[in-house]
């Protein structure tokens, strides 16, 4: 697919995908959200690549919401269909099994900020504005807000959110634990590729079946969680990448791990 609303590049491992339409604030319409399901299939599948940063393009946002224009038109079949369709996108970018990064370089809001929650970490500029302020427009979340960010902050400050439609700053969304980590705006994709680097140096599939427990134990009692979380210990316990990470750190030198 030749992407018309993306910039996606591969550098030494690391897909660094842009939603690029600054003139609309990188809102989401319907071919942004094709694409960025593309650009999600690709990350899971491609073995050239390891993990991923997602950004917005321009200084002033990440992604501003959805696109308006898109919503005015749609009725309640076609509406519940737009939303259906947003949530498999970001689920597949969230369950593709590699480290993904929101590096939020401005306004998060709406389907951005649902985008950013999506993503595995998030890292934002001290310039980033996010908010769910769906209510303002007469509709509510669409894109998994109502499920995503109460397990984020809790469901007191979510519920919050998401009735006032008020915007935070980056450090109020570091407050709260939305975001892991607000830096200057200058540094925001510097900042990013580090952490994803010292990711990609452990152990991947000790890193891909961590994030697997994480995701699905969410959905478990405790026990059955730590079951899962048992079987995944077990399946690493079978690879060469443990006996290479035991056997580096007893020999005091840096593992190098072959995803096997």
């Amino acid at each position: 697919m030749n992407y018309e609303t993306l910039l996606f590049e591969i550098k030494e491992g690391v897909a660094f995908v842009t939603i690029n339409r600054p003139d609309k604030l990188n809102a989401l319409n319907d071919q942004v959200v094709d694409e960025l399901g593309h650009a999600a299939g690709r990350i899971a599948s491609e073995d050239a690549i390891k993990g991923a940063i997602l950004t917005g393009a321009g200084p002033k946002a990440f992604v501003a919401g959805a696109d308006i224009a898109d919503l005015a038109k749609q009725g309640p079949f076609d509406g519940k269909a737009r939303a259906l369709r947003g949530q498999a996108v970001l689920r597949r970018l969230e369950t593709c099994g590699k480290p993904v990064i929101a590096a939020i370089n401005g306004f998060a809001l709406g389907g951005g900020c649902e985008l950013a929650m999506a993503c595995h970490l998030r890292i934002a500029a001290d310039t980033a504005k996010f908010g769910q302020p769906e209510v303002k427009l007469g509709i509510a979340p669409g894109y998994g807000g109502t499920q995503r960010l109460p397990r984020l902050v809790g469901k007191g400050v979510a519920v919050q959110l998401i009735l006032t439609g008020e915007m935070i700053d980056a450090q109020e969304a570091y407050r709260i634990g939305l975001v892991n980590r607000v830096v200057p705006a200058a540094q925001l994709l510097a900042e990013s590729e580090k952490m994803l680097r010292g990711i990609l140096a452990m152990g991947p599939l000790a890193v891909r079946l961590a994030l697997e427990a994480v995701d699905q134990g969410l959905e478990m009692t405790l026990e059955e969680g730590l079951l899962l979380e048992a079987n995944h210990f077990g399946l690493l316990a079978a690879t060469k990448d443990m006996k290479e990470g035991l056997t580096a750190f007893l020999e005091k030198r840096q593992a190098k791990f072959e995803g096997r």
